[in-house]
């Protein structure tokens, strides 16, 4: 379980990651080769309660910021104990960020040995354009990457992609499922990757679960892959 306690950050800030016990998985996201690691995805893990029903929790009760600092700090700290050398992937709520004191914490304890890293905006909840700019600000002076989760669901919409300015947009399972069999939605994914790479973004091919959907995104094009046909959390 991930610990908080010597966190140089606010009382408050850290009485309230006292309630939480979470751990962390990883999954990999890989290159065309599907098995050269591009980066490891942070996924956190609650003990008493799913994920998502941890989320709508302390959304309810306003307290997503929590969350976010949980995972930002929590993530890392697993990565480290895991001793992984690739860019640490860590989902990020779309209308939160770091205070400054909490960016300079963070600075603080890790110190030299922050690790490059992806941050990835979830779909959920509301967008904050300003929040997104912000991030994408923060990234470029840290140099990270920006990228867009689960592109084709809720907001991660080209709104998104116009705020975020990603690096790398993440294309959702639910647009890939069964793309093998699909030639209308293969030739409308085709147009969507190459849109992105004219702008200059990467395209992770999300959720794939079968030998003929990966052989078939990087037919379509796509730059990286994540999924259980590849690498299962762990």
């Amino acid at each position: 379980m991930i610990y908080f306690d010597d966190l140089p950050l606010s009382k408050d800030i850290l009485d309230a990651l006292s309630e939480l016990k979470i751990n962390y998985v990883f999954q990999s996201i890989f290159y065309p080769d599907g098995k050269t690691v591009f980066a490891r995805e942070a996924l956190m893990r609650p003990q008493d309660m799913d994920v998502t029903e941890l989320i709508e929790k302390y959304q309810k009760e306003e307290k997503l910021h929590i969350l976010e600092v949980a995972t930002l700090f929590g993530a890392t700290q697993a990565y480290f104990m895991r001793g992984y050398k690739e860019i640490l992937s860590v989902n990020t709520f779309p209308n939160q960020i770091f205070t400054r004191d909490e960016v300079q914490a963070y600075i603080d304890y890790f110190g030299d040995d922050k690790t490059a890293m992806m941050l990835e905006t979830l779909e959920y909840p509301e967008l904050s354009v300003e929040i997104a700019r912000t991030k994408r600000e923060f990234a470029d002076i840290n140099d990270n990457l920006i990228a867009i989760d689960d592109f084709g669901t809720g907001i991660s919409n080209f709104d998104a992609i116009e705020a975020a300015k990603p690096d790398i947009v993440k294309i959702d399972r639910t647009l890939l499922k069964d793309i093998d069999l699909d030639r209308i939605r293969q030739t409308q994914l085709k147009e969507m990757i190459d849109t992105f790479h004219e702008r200059g973004m990467r395209v992770v091919a999300e959720g794939i679960e079968t030998e003929a959907e990966f052989d078939t995104m990087k037919i379509l094009g796509a730059d990286l892959f994540q999924g259980y046909y590849l690498g299962m959390p762990e």
